[in-house]
């Protein structure tokens, strides 16, 4: 063998020998998050345990939000090292409920941090995960309309302090102190009503139901199907105000910031 191709075939190994000690994005992402974040879509009970949001939701929610690849490759690397709650692509509240991760620098660099960006985005939401959410957010949705006191329950009419409070901190939506101090006094009130009116509905509800199966006549049970309705005007009328309230609230960037949730 020529001393040519000796050279060639070392320099291949060497470079081969070179690439397998270069860690993968996998592999970083396993020795670098996976002790806070969970690697594979949660079970029921491991939701109750988590102390971060999972790679599936994190994924999940920057490809909902960020859109474009090169943005949420760019998010991760940056977030990660420079946190802040108004630029989180979670809901607010889950930034409440796990709190703001502290900045990993100098655990982490940005180059690796840009090979577990490319191993996440290729692998994460799983399946499984999209599944997962998509008929948790539909029975949410189905247990929100069977227990609703509204005589009107459709997308077009929000609860948007719900909407708002998911997205609380956003630096796009840019809520000063004195509109944020503003919505929580009409998010207190409308739910202060509008409980009230559930904890009156349920048992005439219930009361209903028992009349029915009892056989009792119709014309015994329409006062209390009217009583019913009565409320659930009130309910509406209650919706409808903190609705007009919110929105004389906002300014015409936040609404349309928030118009896109509308239908969640």
């Amino acid at each position: 063998m020529n001393l040519k191709i000796k050279t060639s075939i070392f320099l291949a190994l060497a470079l081969l020998n070179i690439a397998n000690a270069t860690p993968t994005g996998k592999a970083l992402a396993n020795s670098k998050c996976v002790k806070c974040h969970l690697p594979t879509t949660p079970t029921p009970k491991e939701m109750k345990r988590l102390k971060a949001p999972p790679f599936d939701a994190i994924l999940f929610h920057a490809k909902d939000a960020l859109k474009e690849e090169s943005k949420v490759k760019k998010h991760i690397v940056e977030f990660t090292l420079n946190p802040n709650v108004s630029k989180s692509v979670c809901e607010s509240n889950k930034v409440a409920k796990f709190g703001l991760m502290p900045s990993q620098k100098g655990s982490v660099t940005k180059e690796e941090l840009e090979k577990i960006a490319d191993y996440l985005y290729a692998n994460y939401p799983t399946e499984k995960f999209v599944k997962l959410i998509t008929k948790m957010q539909t029975d949410s949705k189905i247990n929100a309309l069977k227990n609703s006191p509204f005589l009107i329950n459709i997308d077009t009419l929000p609860h948007l302090t719900k909407i708002l409070m998911r997205n609380w901190d956003k630096e796009a939506l840019n809520l000063s102190k004195e509109q944020k101090e503003k919505l929580l006094v009409v998010r207190k009130e409308t739910m202060t009503g509008v409980k009230k009116i559930k904890q009156a509905l349920k048992p005439i509800e219930s009361e209903i139901v028992d009349l029915m199966y009892d056989g009792a006549d119709l014309k015994t049970i329409q006062p209390k199907v009217d009583k019913v309705a009565k409320l659930k005007k009130q309910a509406t009328m209650i919706h409808l105000k903190c609705l007009k309230d919110t929105i004389e609230i906002l300014n015409d960037e936040q609404i349309e910031y928030i118009a896109p949730f509308w239908d969640l």
